[in-house]
C-alpha cells in the first residue's frame, strides 16, 4: 500500500516537474502589417539554477552569459559583438506559464517590461544556418557605372520602416516636379523592410507593402529615373527581414527582372558567420553575382569602413563603399564623419567612391548654414548625394541647399578626384579640391560655434594666384589677390571655384 501511493504520487508530480523545466526550442513572433512574422528564439537548456543557450532576433545572435532564477522567473542576458566591435549585450525576463513562456526585456531600466509570448518550437526550428564556404579572391570587372558620384534619394533617414509602394511613387512625382531631377538625382533608393520570405522556389519575395515591384521599377523609370534596393549578404538584414544569404545569383537575377538599377548591400547578420577579414571575398560573391545577372546595376557596399574597403572595394565590382558608421542628423554626427576623410582620398575615381553615408539635408536637425556644410563638405568629398528628407514637401530653403548646381557640379566634376584638407588653424580648415579644365573648388569652413574671420592665403594651398573666383553660396564672382578674407558663420562654410 505503501509502495502503491507512492509511486501514485510520483505519476502524479511528473508532468508538472517536466514542465517546469525551460528546456527546449521557444519561438516568439506575429505578423507585422506587412505581413512578415520576424521572430525571437530562445534555444535554452536549464541545469538546475543555470540556464544557457543562445538568442536570435534577426540579425542578433547572442549567446547566454549570465542568468538567474528558474521556471517560475528567471532572467537570462545574452552578448554578443556588434558591427562595432563592441560587445552588445540583451537582458530577458521571464517565467513559464503552463506550456507557453512569458518573455520580455526593458528598453530602459525603469522601463516597463515589454512581454511577448513563446511557444515551444520544433528542435533546430530558427538555428542560425551554417557556414558556407567563401570563394578565392580574384577582381571582379568593372562594370563601367557611376563614372560620377551617385545621386538619388533613400527612403532610410526619414522613413525606416515605414517606406512603402506609395511613398515611394510619391517620392519619384516629387523628384520630378521639384527639379531634383533635372538636377542630376536620379536614383529612388528603397531600403530596408521590403523584403517578405522566399517561395517554394527560393525566389525572394516582398511583402505587403510593396505587391509589385516590377511595376513599381516600371513606374519610377517611366520618371526618367532610376530604382535602387537593399540586402545583407547575411541571413538577416539589420530589420531583420529577409537576406541573400546563400542565395546571392538568384537573387541577383530576381533583381535583375524586377527592373533593379542599384544595390545597397548591408554587413549587419553576415559577422555572425565571417570575420573582417572574410568580407572581400564575402563582397565578391556579389560582385560576381551582379555581374552574371544581365543588368548593370550600381552596388554599393555597406560594411561601415572596417578592413579598410577603401583598398579592395573596387576589386570586388564596388562603385561606392561606406567609410563611416550610420550618420545622424546632427551637427556632432556629420561633422565627425565628413571631416574624418582625408586619407581615403587616394582611393577615390570614376567609378569608384567613397561614401561617407546619405544626406540628412532637411530632416530638421540641423541648421541652414549646417546644412550648407554638409553639403559642401560631401561635394568636396565627390561623396555620393543621397538625399533622405520628405521631398514632397521640401521647403524653398533646402531645396536650395540640395539644388544649388554650382555645388552640385563640383561634386560631379569628372576628373573624380577627391578633396583634401590643405590648411587648418584651430576650429577652421581649408579644403581644396582638383576640377577638371585645371580649377580647383576651394571650401573654408568654421566648425566652430561663433563666427570666424579667415585669411586664405593662396600659395599656403599650393594654388597659384587665380584669375578669378566665384562664390558658389552667394552666386557671384569675387575679386582676387594675393589673400582673400572671408567671415564664415558658426558651422558654416564659404564654397568657392577659383580659376
Amino acid at each position: 500500500m505503501h509502495i502503491r501511493t507512492f509511486s501514485l504520487a510520483f505519476l502524479l508530480l511528473a508532468p508538472a516537474a517536466l514542465a517546469a523545466d525551460l528546456t527546449g526550442n521557444w519561438a516568439a513572433g506575429s505578423p507585422g502589417a506587412d505581413g512578415v512574422t520576424r521572430k525571437t528564439y530562445f534555444d535554452l537548456k536549464q541545469d538546475g539554477a543555470r540556464i544557457t543557450g543562445h538568442i536570435r532576433a534577426g540579425q542578433f545572435y547572442y549567446s547566454i552569459k549570465e542568468s538567474t532564477g528558474g521556471a517560475e522567473g528567471f532572467t537570462i542576458t545574452g552578448s554578443m559583438m556588434d558591427t562595432g566591435h563592441k560587445e552588445r549585450t540583451v537582458k530577458y525576463e521571464g517565467r513559464l506559464e503552463g506550456d507557453t513562456l512569458r518573455i520580455g526585456t526593458r528598453r530602459r531600466p525603469d522601463a516597463p517590461l515589454a512581454e511577448m509570448t513563446a511557444r515551444r518550437a520544433p528542435a533546430g526550428e530558427g538555428a542560425y544556418p551554417a557556414r558556407l564556404p567563401l570563394p578565392a579572391l580574384h577582381k571582379v570587372p568593372d562594370n563601367g557605372l557611376a563614372r560620377t558620384p551617385p545621386m538619388g534619394w533613400n527612403s532610410w533617414n526619414k522613413f525606416a520602416g515605414r517606406v512603402d509602394d506609395a511613398s515611394v511613387r510619391g517620392m519619384a512625382d516629387a523628384m520630378v516636379s521639384s527639379g531634383m531631377r533635372d538636377a542630376g538625382y536620379i536614383y529612388i533608393n528603397i531600403d530596408d523592410t521590403w523584403e517578405g520570405g522566399r517561395d517554394a522556389q527560393g525566389n525572394i519575395t516582398t511583402n505587403k507593402k510593396f505587391p509589385d515591384m516590377k511595376a513599381l521599377a516600371d513606374y519610377v523609370h517611366a520618371k526618367g529615373l532610376k530604382l535602387g534596393i537593399y540586402s545583407s549578404p547575411g541571413p538577416n538584414t539589420c530589420a531583420g527581414y529577409e537576406g541573400t544569404y546563400g542565395h546571392e545569383e538568384q537573387d541577383a537575377r530576381t533583381w535583375a527582372r524586377w527592373g533593379i538599377d542599384y544595390l545597397k548591400y548591408d554587413w549587419c547578420g553576415a559577422r555572425n558567420l565571417y570575420t573582417d577579414e572574410e568580407m572581400q571575398a564575402v563582397y565578391q560573391k556579389m560582385g560576381d553575382a551582379l555581374r552574371a545577372a544581365g543588368r548593370p546595376i550600381v552596388y554599393s557596399l555597406c560594411q561601415y569602413g572596417f578592413a579598410d574597403v577603401w583598398k579592395w572595394g573596387a576589386e570586388v565590382g564596388g562603385n561606392l563603399w561606406r567609410t563611416t558608421g550610420d550618420i545622424r542628423d546632427t551637427y556632432d554626427s556629420m561633422e565627425k564623419i565628413g571631416f574624418a576623410q582625408d586619407e581615403h582620398a587616394p582611393f577615390a575615381g570614376p567609378g569608384h567612391w567613397n561614401d561617407p553615408d546619405m544626406l540628412e539635408i532637411g530632416n530638421g536637425g540641423m541648421n541652414e548654414d549646417e546644412y550648407r556644410t554638409h553639403m559642401s563638405l560631401w561635394s568636396i568629398l565627390a561623396a555620393p548625394l543621397l538625399a533622405g528628407n520628405d521631398l514632397r514637401d521640401m521647403p524653398a530653403a533646402i531645396a536650395a541647399i540640395l539644388m544649388n548646381r554650382e555645388v552640385i557640379a563640383v561634386d560631379q566634376d569628372r576628373l573624380g578626384k577627391e578633396g583634401r584638407r590643405a590648411w587648418q588653424s584651430g576650429e577652421q580648415e581649408i579644403w581644396v579640391r582638383e576640377l577638371a579644365g585645371g580649377g580647383r573648388a576651394v571650401a573654408v569652413f568654421n566648425r566652430a560655434a561663433a563666427p570666424a574671420t579667415v585669411a586664405v592665403n593662396w600659395a599656403e594651398l599650393g594654388i597659384p594666384k587665380p584669375s578669378g573666383a566665384r562664390d558658389l553660396w552667394a552666386h557671384r564672382d569675387l575679386g582676387t589677390g594675393e589673400t582673400q578674407s572671408v567671415t564664415v558663420a558658426a558651422h558654416g562654410v564659404a564654397l568657392w571655384r577659383v580659376k
